[in-house]
């Protein structure tokens, strides 16, 4: 049996409070579901998975019935080619009904981005950063 990598992610759960409403938003970003079962909704990734699940049940699911959770001081980020790749994507979030949190704009660091918040208040940020070139399958790798 191989040992496998500790710094990797596999999964990415969001809580959500309405889980139509939430497939509805990402469906409209572009998302294609993978399979939806027990309430649960989710979507392929490349290597990795995201997945949406009510806030009530993922509480009890996590073993706190009854907790009261939230979007979390996190932030999810999609790294693109180029502004105008960020701009059009920025611009696909809030038709889908994103809520700006910053327009992207040129950084401090010299790249550029943005951040919104979806319907549930999760935070992206969608950027590019000509010190992180992507790969042709699109996946960022930092440099040495």
């Amino acid at each position: 049996m191989t040992d496998l990598p500790v710094n990797r992610v596999t999964m990415i759960t969001l809580g959500v409070h309405d889980i139509g409403r939430s497939r509805g938003f990402y469906g409209a970003l572009g998302w294609t579901e993978a399979r939806a079962m027990d309430g649960v909704v989710f979507y392929q990734m490349d290597g990795m998975l995201l997945s949406l699940f009510r806030l009530g049940p993922l509480a009890a699911d996590q073993g706190r019935p009854g907790a009261e959770l939230g979007a979390g001081a996190m932030t999810l980020a999609q790294n693109f080619r180029d502004t105008a790749a960020v701009d059009a994507a920025f611009a696909r979030a809030l038709d889908a009904g994103a809520t700006v949190l910053k327009a992207p704009a040129k950084t401090l660091w010299g790249g550029y981005s943005g951040y919104f918040a979806d319907p549930d208040g999760h935070v992206w940020e969608l950027a590019y950063n000509p010190h992180w070139p992507l790969d042709e399958a699109g996946r960022t790798a930092i440099p040495e």
